[in-house]
């Protein structure tokens, strides 16, 4: 098992088939309730849900503010609604995002949940050329700066995206049994991440 600790945001949504996603591929995790337990965290999921009651608990479970503080300068991964509240604008006076993905969030743009579907995407950025995605309700993101990369599409629309420490889906990646996308996360974004903080403390 990693000496790795990830959370994972457990007000609302599907977290636990995140936490059984980090767990397969060898990470220990925590479900995040309190504002103490992101002292413990090296980075944070933030699951699918409903975008707009996620925000009212966040907020009167203050949390808002120190998991705003955390994604600064911690690698974090939103599905869904985690995505949403990942944006620069929601474009929903009832969703308070942290703002630090350079996107525009269009909620439930693929629709109601009964025209939720499974399709084949094409995540050769991530070393994956066949991974089956599901979009329930998914959102669309709309790129507000050149500083966004997409790593996956679908019928042209960017459904896979990383700007530095943040990476963000639309669909629901914790509901396939392809852990591709965890564990770029783990490894190519949380390592990484924290071999740099190690080097840099190293050379104080």
């Amino acid at each position: 098992m990693s000496r790795l600790l990830i959370g994972v945001l457990a007000l609302q949504g599907g977290f636990q088939r995140h936490l059984v996603m980090l767990e397969r591929i060898g990470v220990r995790t925590i479900e995040v309730r309190y504002a103490h337990q992101l002292e413990k965290c090296d980075a944070l999921v933030l699951p699918g849900g409903e975008s707009t009651t996620m925000t009212h608990l966040l907020l009167t479970e203050n949390l808002w503010e120190p998991i705003h503080e955390f994604v600064q300068a911690h690698p974090v991964f939103g599905t869904c609604a985690g995505a949403i509240l990942l944006s620069q604008n929601a474009h929903d006076t009832r969703v308070k995002p942290f703002g630090v993905l350079d996107v525009e969030a269009d909620r439930n743009a693929y629709g109601r949940q009964v025209e939720s579907f499974i399709t084949i995407l094409n995540l050769a950025e991530i070393g994956c050329d066949a991974y089956e995605a599901v979009f329930i309700r998914a959102p669309q993101l709309k790129l507000a700066s050149n500083r966004v990369q997409v790593l996956g599409s679908e019928n042209g629309r960017a459904v896979l995206l990383r700007q530095n420490n943040v990476l963000a889906a639309t669909f629901h990646p914790e509901l396939t049994q392809d852990p591709a996308i965890h564990r770029y996360f783990v490894e190519s974004m949380v390592r990484k991440s924290l071999t740099i903080t190690n080097k840099a403390q190293a050379n104080v």
